[in-house]
């Protein structure tokens, strides 16, 4: 992946360290910000179609990602969300500039957005607005709410009722992207496919289907139902279930190696702090950007399973706590605060924690 560009650092490294300082901080690059150590995203680029399979169980979150070189530029403008949903040209393109993301990248990625139904587009250029349809409304506070329900599990230690939640499907053909368009909502809820048009959770998710259902215009051919008693080929154990359902070995290896990559960088920025040292724009936003790609790449394939049904202990509760941490100091560190607003909803859910 093309990282932000490279640029020579002050004679004096006034404001934000020295090169020295630096290349201390990052271990080899002294021109990246601590939190920029990333270049590469695993995981489909989603400014490009791809072929989906059609409902077959082993399409499991987190199976086998494609490699994407590229910077994924949709995470970037559905960061810069404010919390009405909107996006604006004025942040979208200077942001887009220091992580090293051309105009045409993002006008691209705007088109394909608009195309899709997510926004709509109110002035032009750069001081365009793009505002968030019912659809990009409702994907956006999906993304909201899997970041609030995490760390609620993580601070609760729990969150199961001991029931199954299922819904059946057998959308016609001739609504196949409907068909597809639901089936991806009940994975990124967290669901599982048990087998071709019938997907499970652990959560009470009945009412975001039953209203994806009606948006979509399919909520005929959609049936709901919950169990205590579920059987999977024979399994009856929900631990051994979850593990059969669910890529856990591999979303736990994700956030392991995030945690890994991560988890000094709370304290060096902190000693940033201390010495009165400022991150710079040019710094913290591709630090913000690509802190976020590599969780973004755990956090997606996680289905966010109850404390309960996960082995113990857990990385994902670790590799957020190593987020928060790297947010918040990083907030107090940056040197323009009334700065764009990246990846709001990291912050909104930190701000539940206790």
């Amino acid at each position: 992946m093309a990282g932000p560009p490279r640029r020579p650092v002050s004679p004096d490294g006034a404001g934000h360290g020295t090169r020295r300082e630096r290349a201390r901080l990052t271990g080899s690059d002294p021109w990246r910000h601590p939190t920029v150590v990333s270049r590469t995203t695993v995981g489909r680029t989603t400014d490009d179609p791809v072929d989906e399979p059609v409902d077959e169980p082993e399409d499991r979150p987190g199976s086998a990602p494609a490699t994407d070189t590229a910077v994924p530029t949709r995470l970037m403008v559905l960061g810069l969300a404010h919390r009405d949903g909107s996006v604006h040209g004025s942040e979208l393109y200077p942001v887009a500039a220091a992580c090293g993301i051309s105009d045409e990248t993002v006008r691209s990625c705007m088109r394909r957005l608009i195309a899709d139904g997510l926004f709509v587009r109110d002035g032009e250029g750069r001081d365009a607005v793009f505002r968030p349809t019912d659809a990009g409304r409702a994907s956006l506070e999906v993304t909201h709410q899997r970041h609030l329900m995490a760390y609620a599990q993580d601070a609760a230690g729990r969150g199961w009722d001991r029931r199954w939640r299922l819904v059946a499907f057998a959308i016609p053909e001739s609504r196949r992207a409907a068909r597809d368009a639901f089936r991806d909502h009940l994975r990124t809820l967290g669901g599982a496919a048990v087998q071709p048009g019938l997907y499970v959770s652990p959560h009470r998710w009945h009412g975001e289907v039953v209203e994806e259902a009606a948006r979509l215009g399919i909520a005929e051919h959609v049936s709901t139902l919950s169990t205590e008693d579920l059987d999977v080929g024979g399994e009856t154990n929900p631990r051994v279930l979850v593990d059969r359902l669910w890529p856990l070995a591999e979303v736990a290896r994700s956030y392991e190696a995030f945690i890994a990559t991560y988890r000094d960088v709370p304290e060096r920025l902190e000693a940033m702090r201390q010495r009165h040292e400022r991150i710079s724009e040019q710094d913290f936003l591709p630090g913000a950007l690509h802190i976020a790609i590599r969780f973004s790449e755990c956090f997606d394939a996680d289905p966010l399973l109850p404390p309960e049904l996960l082995p113990r202990p857990w990385p994902g509760r670790e590799a957020r706590e190593v987020l928060a941490r790297c947010r918040r100091i990083g907030v107090l560190a940056r040197e323009d605060k009334a700065g764009p607003g990246l990846f709001r909803v990291f912050d909104d859910a930190i701000a539940h924690l206790p």
